[in-house]
């Protein structure tokens, strides 16, 4: 079991199924188990994942000033999530509306309120991520200064660039140049994907990247280990919804990778946990455990040692 120090966004989420998109008017639509409301987020799935997998999760992120901290718990999520690190200081809780068809394609609407104006308290992030063996963080204004002081600590640092574009790297730029290990989606990149990969590699010299290219697969680059290979998806469910696949998946690559070292291995048990939470609605919904991971992984790749 490992100890993971995880700070995001959290959301309120409305899913909405839709026959296409873009879609297109009409006045009323009627669809009977078409609307699913739940608890979401960058940070929050990955906290539960991660949980999913037996690990220690220390989770901080923000929520209004109206709301109660057991949203966190909510929905049945049975995770008994700390809601100690969870502030109230925001005028409401952030709030998102995801419309997905039956073509995998996502359009994304989402309202993280005032949160940019917050900065977390910087002594009890520090005092956490001592005992952390990996910070997990979002690349949410609030984080990049919690980036800054988990690289001054020595400690692994991991980034989800949620919404990562070609054009936002100057933004980025401050936390790029500090993480160990990066996931980035590739909805928004317009270069070759092993030429991006290896212009960020080179530029800013991370230990992992990871390019999560849907359901073509992923890209995975090691510095250590010399590598830049793509792998293709595998099914082990039906797909039902992929919202928060990209999260799920980084969440089990950082499980297996903290605890053997070996990035394959834990990019092929990463593949295996996002092909399964996509057959869930809900982006908080759907994580398999490690006994679960190595039934799978036995059947398509043979036998897996977990110690």
């Amino acid at each position: 079991m490992g100890k993971f120090v995880v700070a995001g966004i959290i959301q309120v989420e409305t899913i909405v199924q839709v026959d296409t998109i873009p879609v297109q008017y009409s006045p009323i639509t009627s669809k009977s188990d078409s609307i699913f409301t739940d608890i979401g987020g960058d940070a929050y799935n990955e906290c539960l994942a991660l949980k999913s997998l037996g690990n220690e999760v220390t989770f901080m992120s923000m929520i209004g000033k109206d709301a109660q901290k057991d949203l966190v718990n909510v929905y049945g999520m049975c995770q008994d999530v700390n809601t100690g690190f969870v502030l109230n200081v925001l005028k409401s809780t952030p709030t998102a509306t995801i419309l997905y068809d039956g073509s995998r394609r996502q359009q994304i609407f989402e309202d993280i309120k005032d949160i940019h104006e917050f900065a977390y308290h910087m002594d009890v992030f520090e005092e956490e991520i001592k005992t952390a063996d990996m910070v997990v963080l979002a690349n949410a204004n609030f984080c990049k200064p919690l980036a800054i002081k988990t690289k001054e600590m020595g400690k692994t640092l991991a980034v989800n660039f949620r919404g990562f574009s070609e054009d936002k790297v100057k933004f980025n730029e401050d936390m790029l140049r500090v993480a160990d290990i990066v996931y980035i989606g590739d909805d928004n990149i317009v270069d070759s994907s092993y030429d991006f990969v290896k212009k960020l590699a080179e530029e800013f010299g991370n230990e992992i990247i990871i390019l999560g290219q849907g359901e073509k697969g992923l890209i995975i680059y090691s510095k250590k280990d010399n590598i830049l290979v793509h792998y293709n998806t595998v099914k082990t469910n039906e797909v039902v919804n992929t919202v928060g696949a990209g999260e799920a998946l980084f969440s089990c690559f950082l499980h297996f990778y903290l605890k053997t070292g070996e990035p394959i291995h834990a990019i092929k048990n990463a593949i295996l946990f996002a092909s399964y939470k996509i057959g869930f609605v809900g982006s908080s919904r759907g994580f398999m455990t490690e006994e679960e991971i190595e039934h799978w992984h036995s059947l398509i790749w043979g036998e897996m040692k977990i110690e």
